[in-house]
């Protein structure tokens, strides 16, 4: 798989993550309360879509979050602006 593949999906939100990891946790769990899907990579397993990912975005830190509600995938950043990406959605 690569990133474009992974972006390629029909959920909602797809983010790169890692299991120890309490940002990536709260991502998840913001995004079950509203009810929105994702799909998620392990970024310690697939770290070649990791490191595209970081490089094409210039994000360091996990979780990496794209918005794929418009069809076209948008980068969110992390966790803080998921939160602020969905508390504007909802205003």
């Amino acid at each position: 798989m690569n990133l474009e593949q992974a972006l390629n999906s029909d959920s909602d939100f797809f983010m790169i993550t890692t299991n120890v990891c309490y940002y990536c946790t709260r991502a998840k769990n913001i995004l079950n309360a509203k009810g929105l899907t994702f799909s998620e990579i392990d970024g310690n397993k697939e770290l070649e879509v990791h490191l595209d990912a970081r490089n094409q975005t210039g994000w360091r830190t996990v979780p990496i979050i794209w918005d794929l509600r418009s069809g076209e995938p948008i980068f969110v950043g992390g966790s803080d602006e998921l939160i602020v990406l969905l508390n504007q959605s909802t205003e």
